[in-house]
């Protein structure tokens, strides 16, 4: 190794910073994060990163542009203060939804973010499940892109959710390839939910194609924020004769609404990570499971200048 590193932390999820931290055995970097009167943001690293190998935690979650701001804040500080390299560590990638141009005048965010990352003075990136791989190319910077999903199998075959009994489906269209992943590595059978959203907010279930009559089902997906998809696509298994209705998800960002939502439906259990911060909701078993080790393991083999593909088994 020719130098060493440090994490670092913005205020987004500072108990995944900790495990992360505890994981690699390297403690936090100080660093003081506060607000002028008129709310623009003041940040100072307190201890010497000059030379070093810097790894900046911070999830573009609620509230994404504070967040967001405060990342590149900290890496604009980060490289006028001599470090070495500076690597983004984004659990979970904010604006990733809008990754293309779909009707007129509307922006490719998800692109001006990536931008922006780079434009602060970032070397590469470090990020899970973002909503659409192909965001990987709108980095002129090294992406490492890991998934939940070894996370997620380990721990739903721990608990017997495998097998011809359980049918994986997808609540979408855009992520089928995501559920035949999982139907692979839990061997199950494979479903999709065919949908038309209304707006932002109201998704239509239509139909679904595939086989769930007397199987239990486990609704995959990245990300939820109004749990409109999950939940429509949750009833029209119910109606089509599945028995036991769980959902995986790799981002967890439920809004008052989606509380709302997944109270009512047939969802039994909701399955997620901590790559952002979680909340109980009232009315539903929800298991978070950790990806810090992950996280970690994979900033100990991208210092170390190692190969990061083992972290996509399971």
């Amino acid at each position: 190794m020719s130098h060493s590193f440090k994490i670092l932390a913005g205020t987004a999820h500072p108990t995944l910073a900790k495990r992360i931290a505890d994981y690699v055995d390297v403690p936090i970097a100080g660093v003081d994060i506060s607000r002028f009167p008129d709310g623009e943001i003041f940040i100072k690293i307190v201890e010497n990163i000059r030379g070093q190998d810097l790894f900046i935690v911070q999830p573009t979650c609620y509230p994404p542009n504070e967040n967001l701001m405060e990342l590149l804040i900290m890496i604009d500080a980060a490289k006028r203060a001599s470090a070495a390299r500076i690597t983004a560590v984004l659990p979970f990638y904010g604006y990733g939804r809008q990754d293309r141009k779909d009707q007129p005048r509307v922006p490719i965010t998800a692109k001006l973010v990536a931008n922006l990352l780079v434009a602060a003075g970032a070397d590469r990136l470090l990020t899970m499940d973002m909503h659409a791989q192909q965001i990987q190319g709108f980095f002129d910077i090294p992406v490492d892109h890991l998934f939940a999903a070894p996370v997620i199998v380990k721990h739903l075959r721990e608990r017997g959710l495998c097998g011809e009994d359980l049918v994986v489906v997808s609540p979408d269209p855009g992520g089928l390839k995501m559920a035949y992943a999982y139907s692979t590595m839990l061997k199950t059978g494979l479903a999709i939910v065919a949908k038309q959203r209304k707006s932002a907010t109201e998704v239509e279930a239509i139909n679904v194609v595939g086989d769930v009559r007397g199987k239990n089902v486990l609704l995959v997906d990245d990300l939820t924020t109004t749990a409109g998809t999950l939940s429509a696509a949750a009833k029209i298994l119910r109606e089509a004769g599945a028995g036991s209705v769980f959902a995986a998800v790799s981002h967890c960002l439920v809004s008052e609404l989606g509380h709302k939502r997944l109270k009512e439906s047939p969802i039994e259990e909701l399955i997620t990570t901590d790559s952002v911060p979680q909340t109980d909701i009232d009315g539903l078993r929800l298991t978070v499971l950790s990806v810090a080790e992950l996280l970690g393991e994979a900033i100990l083999r991208v210092h170390n200048n190692q190969s990061v593909t083992s972290l996509f088994r399971v």
